[in-house]
């Protein structure tokens, strides 16, 4: 018997992205044999995976393909960023999302694979329960009645119900994991597909001290933040769990926007000032996530917190900005973890 043939066997999808391609590394880590699968292979630094790829997995031949002989299926493929791209790109992604979720939840039931996670996002959640910055913290069973972000909102509790009819019409043991504003270093950081924590620390990693910087919607708006160290470690544990609801995943820390700059400047050593533009596109008023479910399941919830976790993902950022000023980005960074994840 070869070595990978005696290990768990496990599809990461979305791998060149920035979840998934930590993801691997963690799997990697743990002793797994691991496929990952993508469009593109990670940015900034080689993947771990034993294989890798690269296919486009709106294609269902291509979902066939990667599924076939494993035992597990991480999906995280989708086709998403911040909210400028969201907000204005509602037929590309819910087309290409749905695509490659429909292809990938019935290529993991025809292969047999024994567990299928699916990523979707805290963007499920209602809007009219999001128009307050001191919003109340929002519980899995708060999707319905549904009124989700437009697009990609939309189409992720799609394929959470489509997930759970799999599990009930055909016993397919499935897995749902809704995000809330994952950062930390290999993230997108510019471009236009990159979440708040990245875009900001860009912006402040360019100025001088005492310059400004512009700001979308008034900054009041508020949100949480998880740190990727944490968002491994809870995609591990909530595969491993025998809960098949969906469930939040993300820190209960909830702060402003302003907050948020606040605290990236405290990182940077810069004395920053604001200047909000109120015509750019903003989001939720408010969002934060109830993780009275996830203790409950797991005995676990993220504990990074947004102080601590901003500091590598600044200092990743400045670092990288400084690397294409001078024509030679950097391809890593130090794999060192802020906090030890307990396993």
């Amino acid at each position: 018997m070869s070595i990978a043939s005696s290990r768990k066997k496990i599809l990461v999808t979305g791998a060149g992205g920035f979840i998934a391609h930590h993801l691997t590394t963690r799997l990697k880590e743990m002793g797994c044999w691991v496929r990952a699968a993508d469009i593109k292979q990670p940015e900034y630094e080689a993947t771990h995976a034993d294989e890798f790829m690269q296919v486009d997995l709106r294609d269902r031949v291509n979902c066939m393909a990667a599924v076939e002989g494993m035992d597990e299926v991480y999906h995280l493929a989708a086709d998403m960023g911040g909210i400028g791209y969201i907000s204005q790109s509602h037929a590309e992604i819910t087309l290409n999302n749905t695509l490659i979720d429909v292809g990938m939840v019935d290529a993991a039931h025809k292969a047999g694979v024994s567990r299928f996670l699916y990523s979707s996002s805290a963007c499920v959640y209602p809007q009219f329960l999001q128009h307050d910055a001191n919003v109340v913290a929002l519980k899995e069973e708060d999707a319905f009645p549904a009124a989700p972000e437009e697009g990609y909102g939309l189409e992720k509790l799609y394929t959470e119900k489509l997930c759970q009819y799999f599990t009930e019409d055909f016993g397919m043991a499935t897995r749902v994991v809704r995000f809330h504003n994952v950062y930390g270093p290999l993230g997108t950081y510019d471009g236009g597909r990159e979440k708040a924590p990245a875009a900001i620390s860009r912006k402040i990693a360019k100025v001088l001290d005492g310059d400004m910087i512009d700001i979308w919607g008034d900054g009041e708006q508020t949100r949480s933040f998880m740190y990727i160290d944490d968002c491994v470690e809870g995609l591990v544990r909530i595969m491993k769990s025998d809960y098949s609801l969906p469930l939040n995943l993300g820190t209960d820390e909830l702060v402003t926007i302003n907050q948020l700059v606040d605290i990236v400047a405290e990182a940077a050593g810069k004395r920053i000032r604001k200047s909000h533009d109120t015509t750019r596109p903003q989001g939720v008023r408010g969002r934060n996530s109830d993780n009275t479910r996830l203790r409950d399941v797991l005995g676990w919830e993220p504990n990074i917190d947004l102080r601590t976790g901003i500091v590598p993902t600044y200092t990743w950022i400045a670092e990288q900005l400084s690397a294409l000023d001078k024509g030679s980005a950097q391809s890593a960074y130090p794999l060192a973890a802020v906090a030890a994840p307990s396993r």
